[in-house]
């Protein structure tokens, strides 16, 4: 988003309704922030500026110093935090471990993070749901080097292996709002030109004092109380769970730290260890032997429970993701790259060759596709499936609600609004201007009004004759100059021309939501070309019209088509617009007609790969 330089459209100075609106709508959006938080970043007698750059993001600052907040769409609706205000205030956002200082070259160089660099701690992934704001912490340092939004949630990574893209960053460290500032500056010595390291005085600090309680727990270790040891335990769980200060790693080597930490690991077990916390200590790296009898487990359990007949062939992403993934035991990560087949393809062909499966590989798309599955096999028949409850049940209400946002009636209504024009023929009749008319009403009054003032054609009873006012409401500004003005129209085209002269409007309903917007709907356009070569990209825009978030989409898409998806900002325009990898134009359009409620004539469909 700040990766290259854009010139600034203007900054100002914020009025005083202005700064408290602003102080508002920060604190709704980060309410667990305390108040001498905000008035370290916000003080209350101090002067603000706003900063406006042409793709509508608002930059708030202190006047003077360095830019404090960011507002992507410039309705207060995305306020992000710059790494500045999270050196200051460092709880104002929860915040994801990377697995070491190497990792935050490619987040400094604008890369988005990936769940593959995030330390995961032994109490599992966070919890956390699709577009929450999220900042990036390297171990051993505590002030933030990025801040982004998660593109899914814990539950759906969890699912997906702990693969792909867990935070669009907005902001990093070195990019071009970092130095929009007279004097960038660092937090600490770990912040280097192009990668970020452990602070220095941080370890230091941790080692002293680990060294200090190592000294005292040596000293006192035969006096320590329950009471003592249920503390170390409390803060313990308090400094893990906490969604503000997140847990930093370091590599401390220190003998009396490491002895402390023991004597503390003894003291949990002798007073009150639950089940899962003596799961978690006792865990140790699977082999790969483990995963690999682990994988043959899953397929089994999957074949039995999911894989149903009439839903092959299927392609081996497919199974994988949707099928084998989600039968891994709770708290247990699967990746196919630990085991001794190292492929997803290799794997499918041996259980293929022990006759489990039967798959065959596509040449065009290079993937291994499941056509039949051998139900006579002993190692299936001698299988005995586990019962457990569907992780269905666990998803949040967020999650619940963006899988069924497609499923939701979606209904389109034409409405027109009147000008001045048609005002006194709404007036006549005693309709209230201040709403909006669907086009049998609208064709509803032009009648009443007929019929009030006793204008059909006693001769032709299908002929309206136009008084003044009639046909000022249908003719004004539309006949040319030194034209003669019609004295009665048809009654088949008297509704139409009225409507006509009405500005169009139109109300989009999915649900519980709805929308009016000025215009005629604008269809949603597929297109798809190449990129690269002979690679296929489909893109698809105008989706917000239809109440349909992208994101939510693309997440959606990602699933049904098993490939990847991103969501991008269009250039010069309002919206977003989803990329697909592929050439799955057809499947999308189909997609949206079945499963989002779109009507045909509301889709564009452009193919510019045909020549």
């Amino acid at each position: 988003m700040f990766k290259k330089t854009v010139e600034v459209k203007s900054q100002q100075r914020l009025s005083g309704a202005d700064r408290k609106k602003l102080r508002r709508t920060i604190r709704e959006r980060f309410p667990n922030a305390s108040d001498a938080d905000f008035d370290t970043l916000l003080p209350p007698k101090a002067e603000f500026t706003v900063t406006k750059y042409p793709n509508r993001i608002l930059v708030y600052g202190l006047e003077g110093d360095c830019p404090l907040f960011f507002d992507i769409d410039g309705r207060g609706n995305e306020i992000f935090p710059t790494v500045y205000a999270l050196w200051k205030v460092p709880g104002l956002l929860p915040a994801f471990v990377l697995k070491g200082g190497e990792v935050s070259r490619f987040v400094i160089g604008g890369a988005d993070l990936m769940f593959p660099g995030i330390y995961v701690p032994a109490e599992g992934l966070p919890l956390f749901s699709a577009g929450e704001a999220w900042a990036v912490l390297v171990p051993g340092n505590p002030a933030a080097i990025a801040v982004g939004t998660t593109t899914m949630s814990s539950t759906e990574a969890l699912k997906a292996g702990l693969r792909g893209k867990a935070l669009r960053i907005n902001h990093y460290y070195r990019d071009t709002l970092w130095e929009a500032t007279e004097n960038p500056y660092v937090p600490n010595a770990g912040f280097l030109e192009d990668v970020v390291f452990e602070d220095p005085a941080f370890i230091s600090t941790y080692e002293a004092s680990g060294s200090r309680e190592g000294d005292d727990s040596v000293e006192k270790v035969n006096s320590i109380d329950n009471e003592g040891a249920a503390d170390a335990v409390e803060v313990e769980a308090t400094s893990s769970s906490s969604g503000h200060a997140p847990k930093i790693q370091s590599d401390v080597t220190n003998e009396e730290t490491e002895q402390l930490a023991d004597d503390m690991v003894g003291l949990k077990v002798i007073e009150n260890v639950s089940a899962d916390e003596l799961k978690s200590d006792d865990q140790h790296p699977l082999s790969a032997a483990d995963i690999d009898a682990l994988l043959d487990k899953c397929l089994l359990q999957a074949l039995y429970t999911t894989v149903k007949e009439k839903d092959l062939p299927m392609p081996g992403s497919t199974l994988w993701s949707s099928h084998v993934l989600p039968c891994r035991p709770s708290g247990i990560t699967l990746d196919i790259k630990k085991s001794s087949y190292k492929k997803l393809s290799k794997w499918l062909q041996a259980k293929a060759s022990a006759g489990w499966i039967t798959v065959k590989e596509d040449k065009h798309k290079k993937e291994v596709n499941l056509f039949s599955v051998n139900r006579n096999h002993p190692d299936y028949m001698s299988f005995k499936p586990e019962k457990k409850k569907p992780e269905k049940t666990g998803k949040s209400v967020n999650d619940a609600s963006n899988e069924e946002q497609s499923s939701k009636p979606l209904e389109v209504a034409e409405i027109y609004k009147p000008t001045v024009y048609v005002n006194p023929i709404f007036a006549a009749v005693g309709v209230n201007l201040d709403k909006l008319f669907t086009a049998s009403e609208a064709s509803e009054i032009v009648f009443q009004y007929v019929e009030k003032e006793k204008l059909v054609k006693p001769t032709n009873r299908s002929v309206v004759i136009l008084d003044a006012t009639l046909c000022d409401a249908l003719y004004k500004g539309a006949i040319k100059k030194g034209s003669t003005y019609p004295t009665e129209i048809h009654k088949k085209d008297l509704a139409s021309t009225f409507i006509n002269r009405m500005q169009a409007h139109h109300r989009v309903t999915r649900g519980n939501d709805s929308a009016v917007r000025k215009g005629a709907l604008k269809p949603i356009q597929i297109m798809t070309e190449r990129r690269q070569g002979n690679k296929k990209v489909t893109k698809l825009s105008g989706l917000e019209s239809f109440l349909i978030d992208p994101e939510v989409l693309a997440s959606e898409l990602q699933k049904k088509f098993a490939c990847s998806t991103s969501v991008t900002e269009l250039p010069g325009k309002k919206g977003l617009e989803v990329l697909v990898q592929g050439g799955v134009i057809d499947d999308v359009a189909r997609y949206l007609v079945e499963q989002c409620g779109i009507l045909k004539r509301y889709i564009e469909v452009y193919d510019k790969t045909k020549k």
